[in-house]
């Protein structure tokens, strides 16, 4: 493994055939979404069981009270920031197939990328519980909890995967497709903890990807599947590729 050498982390990059993202909380944490694990993260103020389906299933009005306050009061008006942007001009120049996100704030769309796999699902939109209906979470008031299905009047639920809840079969197989054909894995801001998100870089690698990782911190993938490791915030770090590459491209 080479430590912060972005002239060969863009050649990488530049050369590669087919080069995928995959991102998790900390490249978020830069457009002041905090990360759910740690000192700082999101489980140190709210018990973990809001989001256990389970929970929710016996308890909607208060797993939104919280629910409500996390993901739609204060993370609906996030921006998304040059890691992200970065990603989106990758993918503008050809130099990016697709973004595995594990992250459910749409902050990669709003960047401008096209092609983002949400892995854990979105915020973005709402599933009703009986009717299956998925409505756009900006167009359901939150005024009374929980909210209702504007068809059958049943509980609405954010479309992301909570605890106990498997995930989404079509963003499983498309990342694994991604994965299994990646030539180049920019892994951007994940720890490598949570299954089975954590397995898809061990299967580019497998594959023959070369690993390139941006963390402020060593990850379980750091010291055993990574070529390249970026040790820099992941906006600096996305500034800096993206200036080599704008010299090589």
């Amino acid at each position: 493994m080479v430590i912060n050498d972005y002239q060969t982390a863009a050649k990488i990059i530049k050369d590669s055939k087919f080069p995928v993202a995959f991102t998790g909380a900390g490249i978020s944490v830069e457009s002041g979404i905090p990360p759910f694990r740690g000192p700082t993260g999101l489980w140190s103020k709210y018990d973990p069981k809001i989001l256990d389906i389970d929970f929710f299933m016996s308890n909607p009005a208060e797993s939104w009270k919280y629910i409500k306050e996390i993901f739609y009061d204060y993370m609906g008006n996030t921006q998304p920031n040059d890691a992200h942007k970065f990603l989106a001009w990758l993918e503008e120049i050809g130099k990016l197939k697709g973004v595995i996100t594990q992250n459910i704030d749409n902050l990669h769309q709003k960047a401008g990328s096209k092609k983002v796999i949400e892995f854990h699902g979105t915020a973005n939109k709402m599933e009703c519980i009986d009717c299956k209906r998925k409505f756009y979470s900006d167009s359901i008031s939150l005024e009374t909890l929980p909210p209702l299905c504007p068809e059958c009047q049943g509980i609405l639920k954010p479309d992301f995967v909570f605890f106990g809840e498997p995930i989404p079969p079509k963003a499983f197989e498309e990342s694994i497709r991604l994965c299994e054909n990646a030539d180049c894995l920019i892994v951007v801001g994940t720890t490598g903890e949570i299954m089975p998100a954590s397995q898809l870089p061990i299967l580019a690698k497998q594959n023959g990807a070369k690993i390139i990782e941006i963390n402020i911190e060593p990850s379980n993938y750091t010291n055993s599947i990574t070529d390249i490791f970026l040790n820099d915030k992941a906006t600096v770090a996305s500034n800096k590729l993206k200036e080599e590459l704008k010299g090589i491209i």
